[in-house]
């Protein structure tokens, strides 16, 4: 025989949910009593402390090994890597003579990068150094900071310095300048103690894109990187540090034709045929000078 569940009204529903909440005879707060809410309460109170005093010492300790000024570990950047600017989408330089607009925007991107690299600035801020020689400042048990920087003047970069300059970098001619920097790299001695110098070609070797590029020329001479502006101590240590550059000028690029060029870092600690990392110690990218 099947007994069948009595029905419950809608208000013996509501009355019961009432009850649940609070419960007047048995002064219940959804099941449980006010001690009981207190304990688990106190119990997660504690817990959940307990973890925060965890947490909170793990990192403590964890920061007492980093240090503020150089990473800890920097495997992944043991060999500096080489960009342009003009910084460009897919490292495109595309230049239309006679559309202003086509090259304005790269001569205001230049004048705003060099502009830390005037003379003035850098005979306020950073030092005279000797060249040819690394610029070590070691701390020898006391901390040296800030660490000094050497110049490096705008002067230096020639006919792309941009200074009085009516061709505006060359683009207004057909005739732009590329910057080649290359990138920190914390206490990385460049060159191994050796000079170096970058040097710019039609990339893969292709006879065309050779031909297509004609000549250029480099600032400062040969495209030399002096020693001296190494070792870099990092952000915090080096603050008014400014990297090196190499300006290329070029002369007479075939008009309205794409041009695949590479720069590349010659020295004797830089690897630049790691087929995995296109950026280690070369950059490549478009050159297209438009004329109608």
């Amino acid at each position: 025989m099947v007994i069948q569940k009595e029905k419950k009204s809608c208000g013996q529903v509501v009355e019961e949910w009432k009850e649940f909440v609070w419960n007047p005879r048995t002064h219940q707060f959804m099941g449980r009593t006010g001690t009981s809410w207190a304990f688990i309460l106190l119990f997660y109170l504690v817990f959940y402390g307990f973890l925060t005093a965890m947490f909170t010492l793990t990192m403590w300790v964890m920061l007492q090994t980093v240090s503020d000024h150089t990473p800890k570990y920097q495997d992944r950047l043991a060999t500096p890597g080489l960009m342009i600017r003009p910084k460009t989408e897919n490292l495109d330089v595309i230049v239309n003579i006679s559309d202003t607009e086509s090259w304005d925007q790269h001569v205001q991107k230049l004048n705003k990068f060099l502009e830390p690299y005037n003379d003035s600035i850098q005979a306020q801020k950073n030092d005279v150094c000797r060249p040819g020689r690394y610029y070590e400042q070691p701390d020898n048990g006391v901390l040296n900071y800030p660490k000094r920087a050497c110049q490096f003047n705008r002067t230096q970069l020639g006919n792309c310095s941009g200074i009085e300059d009516p061709t505006h970098y060359g683009y207004s001619t057909g005739q732009p300048c590329v910057f080649i920097k290359m990138n920190r790299v914390i206490n990385f001695y460049a060159g191994a103690n050796q000079s170096m110098n970058v040097t710019c070609v039609g990339k893969d070797g292709r006879d065309e894109d050779a031909e297509n590029l004609g000549h250029f020329v480099m600032f400062p001479a040969n495209g030399n990187i002096d020693l001296m502006y190494f070792p870099y101590y990092g952000k915090k240590f080096h603050v008014n540090y400014t990297q090196p550059l190499v300006a290329v000028k070029f002369l007479n690029v075939t008009p309205n034709v794409e041009v695949n060029v590479e720069c590349r870092i010659n020295a004797a600690n830089i690897a630049t045929d790691d087929e995995r990392d296109k950026f280690a110690g070369r950059v490549a990218f478009k050159l297209r000078i438009n004329k109608t």
